[in-house]
């Protein structure tokens, strides 16, 4: 299933809802600059809502981590909502668990920043 996503901004956290599979395909490097576009404008919090993404591949978990390179960089942070049981597998299996912030749902993320 092809990649969609939608976005939403609210002050200084920039949201990024996936649905299909993240594969790292064409729409990879459209969702990189979007993050890139937020880093310049002031932003320090990329969160991507994972609740609709059944499926990650390696080039998608590459897209991930550069996406947090990205925010590292500019002392912000990305963090992860709602991964399926299959996506929660394999940030355990690469062990990426230790690397993103993973929340279980975006009211738990919002629940932990108030």
């Amino acid at each position: 299933m092809k990649l969609h996503f939608s976005q939403q901004k609210e002050g200084q956290v920039h949201y990024l809802f996936m649905e299909g599979d993240l594969i790292g395909d064409e729409i990879g490097p459209r969702i990189a600059e979007l993050v890139s576009d937020s880093v310049e404008a002031g932003i320090k919090t990329v969160v991507i809502d994972l609740e609709q993404v059944r499926y990650i591949s390696s080039s998608g978990l590459g897209l991930l981590i550069t996406l947090l390179t990205k925010m590292k960089n500019a002392e912000g942070e990305l963090l992860l909502t709602s991964p399926s049981e299959h996506v929660k597998k394999l940030l355990l299996i690469t062990k990426l668990n230790g690397i993103f912030k993973v929340f279980d749902s975006i009211h738990e993320l919002n629940l932990k920043a108030n």
